[in-house]
């Protein structure tokens, strides 16, 4: 996952909740970067920023805390999986509100035949592509 994401130059990793705080919090460790989660709403102590999306069934909310992202950050976005790329989608916007700049996102696997990847504004990878 290093390598793949090293070319965005990130300052900053985001995890979305929960399986993406497994790749993002330790490579940000090990990178010496900034982590930031991203988290359903009501999860988050203090300040926070929230951002509502919509899903194939209804709504949900994402939420950062409010100092996370600072002006000019560079920021790529980790999750285990994208399928259908709004919960992806939602984290790119919610951290662009906040002035950051969403260098890129990754993923541990994609599922290519749900199209996730045409719903994303970043430059994205992924270490597998599951086609079927």
């Amino acid at each position: 996952m290093r390598e793949l994401i090293a070319p965005f130059k990130p300052t900053k990793l985001a995890g979305i909740e929960s399986r993406g705080f497994l790749i993002a919090a330790p490579l940000a460790l090990e990178l010496g970067l900034g982590f930031v989660m991203i988290r359903k709403r009501g999860k988050l102590p203090g300040d926070i920023v929230a951002h509502e999306y919509d899903l194939e069934y209804g709504t949900d909310t994402i939420e950062i805390q409010s100092d996370a992202i600072s002006p000019g950050d560079r920021v790529v976005v980790l999750d285990d999986l994208l399928a259908t790329g709004g919960t992806l989608a939602a984290a790119i916007t919610l951290i662009r509100s906040q002035g950051g700049k969403v260098a890129g996102a990754a993923c541990i696997m994609e599922l290519t035949f749900l199209s996730g990847r045409d719903r994303l504004d970043a430059p994205f990878a992924s270490l597998i592509a599951y086609d079927d």
